[in-house]
């Protein structure tokens, strides 16, 4: 497994270029974007360099996955999740009592992914993406 470390504005063109190999192209974050995120108060950024990586928000008690992204070729292998609790583990150390997420609702994969990490569904976006799809809340207590 890759090992995953904390990122920071060094990592900004590696954090772009993972997330461009995730999303299609109307939902990719570029460099400006993550460079925009990392400046904000309460960002936390985990990379694991080549295959993915994760931005969260950890702010008065409440945490929010603001994306997480999975190289094709190291997906299945436990990546994802180990970001996923690299990050909760953060944020819960920051004093996040819970974190919440919005995932598409016909991403059944990732879904699966963060119900087996103990996320529940609590709402429902209709047309937040910007291809008309759903997305679902979720949250789970740290």
């Amino acid at each position: 497994m890759t090992e995953i470390e904390p990122a920071s504005p060094a990592h900004t063109g590696a954090l772009a270029a993972i997330h461009a190999a995730c999303f299609p192209p109307t939902e990719r974050w570029d460099a400006a974007v993550i460079a925009t995120q990392l400046s904000l108060p309460g960002t936390l950024a985990l990379i694991a360099p080549g295959g993915g990586m994760i931005l969260a928000r950890a702010i008065a008690g409440e945490a929010e996955i603001l994306t997480l992204a999975v190289i094709p070729a190291r997906r299945q292998q436990g990546l994802g999740r180990a970001l996923l609790i690299a990050a909760m583990t953060e944020a819960a150390r920051r004093g996040a009592a819970v974190m919440f997420l919005e995932v598409a609702a016909a991403n059944a994969r990732a879904r699966a992914l963060y119900a087996a990490a103990g996320f529940r569904p609590v709402g429902r976006r209709p047309r937040y993406y910007a291809n008309g799809g759903d997305a679902v809340t979720m949250a789970k207590d740290l």
